[in-house]
């Protein structure tokens, strides 16, 4: 997981030519990390997010929900939500999907490497298991029935040029 990111450490680029993120203002370290994501979305120019609920993202859609200048736009399932999020990007400049752990991230992982082979910026939120059942050596449902639950993160490495994974995050 060399390219995967945790908090407080620094972002690690699949490819030498892919931009670094925007720096982050002052203003926007406040609040919780669902917030900020919303904020952040809202400041590179993204208006419409495509989800699909599942029970590993329904904190985060509930704050990307509360920002004002975003519209979340369900669809029936993971890989409909990345085309949509990739003909935004084609449209609009950025795109954005929203997705639960690996059932929705391994449902959506073509979508993302369409986008990725047509060097689309897709911006692909995957959920994940809280950060008490890290080490935890549980398996949980919506895995692949092992208690690692990186694997999931190892495929979007391929496809992506930066993935984060965030662990043990304090409201």
């Amino acid at each position: 997981m060399d390219s995967a990111i945790q908090i407080g450490s620094t972002a690690h680029h699949n490819s030498a030519s892919a931009p670094a993120p925007a720096p982050v203002p002052a203003h926007a370290c406040s609040g919780t990390l669902g917030s900020h994501l919303a904020r952040r979305l809202v400041e590179i120019g993204v208006r419409d997010v495509f989800s699909v609920p599942g029970d590993f993202n329904l904190t985060l859609l509930d704050h990307l929900i509360a920002e004002p200048e975003l519209n979340l736009i369900g669809c029936c399932n993971e890989l409909n939500a990345g085309y949509a999020a990739d003909g935004y990007a084609r449209a609009k400049g950025v795109g954005a999907c929203v997705v639960t752990f690996t059932v929705g991230g391994l449902s959506v992982l073509n979508a993302i490497a369409g986008a990725c082979s047509e060097n689309l910026p897709v911006i692909c939120i995957v959920g994940g298991p809280n950060s008490n059942d890290y080490g935890t050596n549980r398996i949980l449902h919506h895995t692949i029935g092992l208690p690692d639950f990186s694997q999931e993160l190892r495929c979007f490495q391929t496809v992506t040029c930066i993935q984060v994974s965030h662990q043990y995050i304090k409201a």
